[in-house]
């Protein structure tokens, strides 16, 4: 998989992008994530400047059309992409069969969303998907685009050490994951459940579907709609 990024604050991401799985994944070979600086694509040569005073009035600057089309002319030059993401508030929300659907791709170009906004233009001629993490706003796109890449990575086969423990997080089956334990089995009188020291898988797996629906139901409930 590749995951080209283009952002006005890579920096932003060098570190969230280059440690843990993210980095052993890359490491392995099993994902290539670049990311663009929008910036050299501007074609202000002296300033490097990327944005512009909306039409209408709005308080804010906006992303220009021009540096925006160049950059993901010149990646799709180059090879074909499943989706063009742009991270939006008003984006359909991130979760996780959204992750999962995105892992099977080959090839993404996430643009983070940075200022007012981008030209409206962008959106309707070379986004095809748009995506936001949460109803609230962020000062740009940058670590929206961190999360979704930790999440869609995470799912390729290779990623973590154990597949099957990323099978079993929460959401992948609109299911909140049932309570976790280690050792010691007694802390200050604390004591882990009985069922889970019995080594009786059939039961432990039962007992852990049991605390996964309550959990939900408790917890999130519209989950279970």
């Amino acid at each position: 998989m590749r995951i080209d990024i283009i952002t006005v604050l890579p920096e932003l991401l060098e570190s969230p992008l280059h440690v843990s799985i993210l980095k052993r994944a890359q490491d392995k070979g099993l994902v290539e994530i670049h990311l663009h600086d929008l910036r050299d694509y501007s074609s202000d040569k002296r300033h490097r400047r990327v944005d512009d005073y909306p039409f209408g009035g709005q308080a804010g600057m906006v992303l220009q059309c021009e540096p925006v089309d160049r950059v993901i002319t010149a990646l799709k030059a180059r090879r074909d992409y499943d989706e063009v993401i742009y991270t939006s508030p008003d984006g359909e929300t991130f979760n996780q069969p959204v992750a999962n659907q995105l892992s099977l791709c080959q090839n993404l170009i996430i643009l983070c969303g940075h200022y007012k906004g981008i030209d409206y233009r962008i959106r309707e001629h070379l986004i095809t998907r748009e995506i936001s993490i949460g109803d609230y706003v962020l000062t740009g796109g940058e670590l929206a685009a961190a999360v979704m890449a930790d999440a869609i990575v995470r799912l390729i086969p290779g990623a973590i050490g154990d597949e099957q423990s990323a099978l079993s997080d929460s959401f992948q089956d609109n299911l909140l994951a049932p309570p976790v334990y280690t050792r010691p089995s007694d802390y200050k009188g604390w004591q882990v459940p009985e069922i889970l020291l019995s080594g009786h898988e059939a039961n432990i797996r039962d007992w852990e579907l049991q605390q996964s629906i309550a959990r939900t139901k408790q917890l999130r409930p519209d989950l279970l709609v």
